[in-house]
């Protein structure tokens, strides 16, 4: 499981000219599910993703998560985090997870990190999204249950 994840001033998530998902000051998260991912993948992410401290501190230090701050992530499921771009000109999506298995771990996320505590918003599985942002910083943070970067 990847994960993109922006500190955002705001972030919205918009399907056929219609805004179906906003947060002001958060986390965007962009999740992409490959074929290998399993529910432990999940807790890691909600976990990792809950517990970051990425959030300053009245000393201006990286030093708060998301549970230390009144914010809300915005997720969206983007399987393309999952392509693969090292050889060739076009990206493979061989080891991005099919739908039948990606949307199901993406809810299973999205409970597993309500959960924890963290109230989220969701843009539309499957949907073509048109997402808006305003970076905080920027600050943006790549994750991978499977590898180190």
């Amino acid at each position: 499981m990847r994960a993109v994840i922006q500190r955002v001033k705001s972030a919205s998530v918009t399907v056929e000219g219609k805004v179906v998902s906003e947060i002001r000051k958060g986390l965007l998260v962009f999740l992409g599910v490959a074929q290998e991912d399993t529910p432990a993948d999940v807790d890691y992410m909600a976990s990792k993703i809950a517990n970051l401290r990425i959030f300053e501190d009245d000393e201006g230090r990286m030093n708060l998560s998301i549970l230390d701050v009144v914010v809300k992530p915005l997720s969206s499921l983007n399987s393309p985090l999952c392509g693969d771009c090292r050889k060739g000109r076009r990206p493979s999506f061989i080891a991005a997870a099919r739908p039948e298995k990606a949307d199901p771990l993406y809810q299973a996320f999205m409970d597993e990190i309500s959960r924890l505590g963290v109230p989220v918003k969701a843009g539309i599985f499957q949907a073509m999204m048109d997402v808006e942002l305003i970076n905080d910083g920027p600050v943006t943070m790549m994750l991978d249950s499977n590898k180190l970067f």
